[in-house]
């Protein structure tokens, strides 16, 4: 069984860790964690994500993990102290970032142009997993996908699919080249539910930022304009 440590300063390395984690990207990448918070997300971590490292839970609350993962008990006024929810479940969790692998386009991806808002990405993520979609392809100016809130809007789906940061106009040239259509949505695009055509599933879907959708470079290879 899982020894656990107890933490009861605020002022431990682990939990000033943690505060900073959740609030610098910087923090993120040069450490190689993110912190996730939530007795439902860390179910899901704990099925899905091979490199969940450190627990955090607050008395009372008990989680089964892996015996590898450190796992540390602390009061809940020290909870509520470091985890960013109005409620906190009282189950908070670093882990180790993803490896960057090279993931290759495939017909009916998601391609990502400038979402901005974390909880918009969430629940794109969390959709595309329901869909099935392998991975999702992001441009630099996409949100980052481990900032606390797109994490915590996903409800774990997280934890199973890839998003990919790079250049998508290579992506989108590659399917338009190959006679793929390029779907895009677009505020004067057909009605989806009245134009789904039937090869939609051999293409790539792109969606625009919140505020100014699709960029010029990519509309250019659009094939099919669509509204969702």
């Amino acid at each position: 069984k899982t020894m656990m440590e107890r933490i009861t300063a605020r002022k431990n390395p682990l939990l000033q860790q943690v505060r900073k984690l959740l609030s610098s990207r910087k923090e993120r990448e040069n450490t190689g964690l993110f912190v996730a918070d939530g007795t439902k997300l860390l179910s899901e971590a704990v099925k899905w994500w091979p490199g969940l490292e450190t627990v955090i839970l607050s008395d009372g609350v008990e989680a089964d993990v892996p015996a590898h993962v450190r796992v540390v008990s602390v009061p809940r006024d020290v909870m509520e102290s470091i985890s960013p929810m109005a409620t906190p479940q009282g189950a908070l969790f670093l882990c180790r970032l993803p490896e960057k692998t090279a993931f290759v386009p495939k017909p009916g991806m998601l391609i990502l142009d400038g979402i901005q808002d974390p909880g918009n990405l969430g629940t794109i993520i969390r959709v595309a997993d329901w869909f099935g979609v392998d991975a999702i392809f992001a441009s630099p100016g996409t949100v980052e996908v481990w900032n606390p809130k797109v994490v915590q809007a996903t409800m774990g789906a997280i934890f199973r699919k890839q998003v990919i940061y790079t250049d998508l106009s290579e992506i989108c040239r590659k399917f338009s080249a190959a006679g793929l259509p390029v779907y895009g949505t677009f505020l004067d695009g057909k009605n989806l539910y009245e134009n789904l055509p039937s090869d939609a599933k051999h293409g790539l879907v792109v969606m625009g930022s919140e505020s100014f959708g699709i960029s010029p470079a990519l509309e250019s290879l659009i094939t099919n304009k669509l509204l969702i």
